[in-house]
């Protein structure tokens, strides 16, 4: 038995599909199921139930995955005391990244690490949120770089008086980001990286193509169907908040057009399929002869920060990494530092000041779950 063979089994549990696990391992599924049935043969006990859909642990697995996930930890301790004696960013370190982020965000963060920290090797996963979290959950991953809840980065919820119910709000708890399970403050850290305001991107024949550069309003294209992401996005449930009354009335318009990727909905929308809500750093990859990118009245954005677990030992590491990140953003004229929302009714969740340069978040999935359109789907989406 080997440490190898105990992250295949808690990789294994968090998909509950062996292709999946493999390639989250980066192996092929073969080597997956031979080093898991040797484990198998090690301990003398069966720990997968192979015939159930789907597939599932045996109590005596769920047991051993408990203590796997432990020894693993441990592990990775050990590990980490001995780079931090040379540097708090060296070695690899797993980085977890949504993938309306990933594609747009990546250059500039790797540029800004290779700098910062050349001894650092990033190891990527792109995932949806609520994988994400339960990677980082399970440990698999060091950090993610999510989305974060609005309209106050998670720090505030409605008071009474605001007129939303505290139990569920749209606009101000995280159900559009498709949470899980809430993300406990006294589990989680997270440091904001920068604000990312969204545009408008529509076909280049519009009517408003044609005009000027003044700022539209979702009001103004109402001729147009909005083309969303998957369920599974957050960048969905985002849009869907943005879009308020006219929320359900899109979905339903979009449901026979559901993409997975951005790139994708850009060229639906050279098509002349409709329009979508575009998140600044991915404007440039739209074709300039085919699709207008304009700017969104009003202070819309979306806001990114670096979650971690309090009890990681790379807790100083990816603080500093958080606060160059957070540096170089500045560089970008997309991007714009963390500013206030404008909600005032809006109020501290918890009474007890978060740590210092480490804004809690708290995220909470409501009793009532936001419409199915809006709401994202749990294997891929954690803000």
């Amino acid at each position: 038995m080997n440490l190898r063979e105990l992250r295949y089994l808690v990789a294994l549990a968090e998909h509950l599909h062996f292709g999946r696990a493999a390639e989250a391992c980066n192996i092929t599924q073969s080597t997956l199921s031979t080093q898991l049935r040797k484990l198998e043969g090690y301990l003398g006990q069966t720990l997968i139930d192979r015939q159930s859909t789907p597939m599932s642990l045996t109590p005596i697995g769920a047991q051993i995955l408990e203590k796997a996930r432990k020894v693993l930890q441990e592990a990775d301790d050990i590990l980490a005391i001995t780079r931090k004696r040379a540097s708090p960013l060296s070695g690899p370190l797993v980085l977890g990244i949504i993938p309306t982020l990933a594609p747009y965000y990546l250059p500039q963060l790797l540029n800004t690490v290779d700098k910062a920290f050349p001894d650092l090797r990033l190891v990527i996963q792109e995932g949806q949120t609520a994988e994400l979290c339960a990677r980082l959950e399970n440990g698999l991953i060091d950090a993610a770089i999510l989305a974060l809840p609005t309209p106050l980065a998670g720090l505030t919820q409605p008071a009474d008086a605001s007129g939303c119910s505290p139990r569920h709000c749209d606009r101000c708890e995280a159900a559009v980001q498709g949470l899980p399970a809430p993300l406990d403050t006294r589990q989680y850290a997270l440091s904001l990286l920068f604000d990312e305001p969204f545009r408008v991107a529509l076909p280049g024949n519009h009517p408003l193509a044609r005009g000027d550069q003044t700022p539209v309003t979702i009001a103004d294209i109402d001729d147009l169907d909005l083309l969303l992401l998957s369920d599974g996005h957050c960048l969905r449930g985002q849009a869907m908040a943005i879009c308020g009354q006219r929320a359900q009335q899109f979905a339903d318009a979009a449901l026979d057009c559901s993409a997975t990727s951005l790139e994708t909905l850009l060229q639906l929308i050279a098509a002349g399929r409709g329009w979508t809500l575009l998140p600044a750093l991915a404007a440039p990859r739209a074709d300039a002869s085919r699709v207008k990118v304009l700017n969104l009245q009003g202070n819309h954005f979306r806001r990114l920060g670096l979650v971690w677990q309090r009890n990681s030992s790379r807790d100083t590491g990816l603080r500093l990494l958080a606060e160059r990140l957070a540096l170089s953003s500045r560089q970008s004229p997309e991007l714009a530092p963390p500013s206030p929302y404008p909600h005032a009714q809006c109020r501290p969740l918890h009474t007890a000041a978060p740590p210092p340069q480490s804004p809690a978040i708290h995220k909470r999935i409501a009793d009532k779950p936001a419409p199915q359109s809006v709401f994202l789907a749990p294997e891929n989406d954690f803000r």
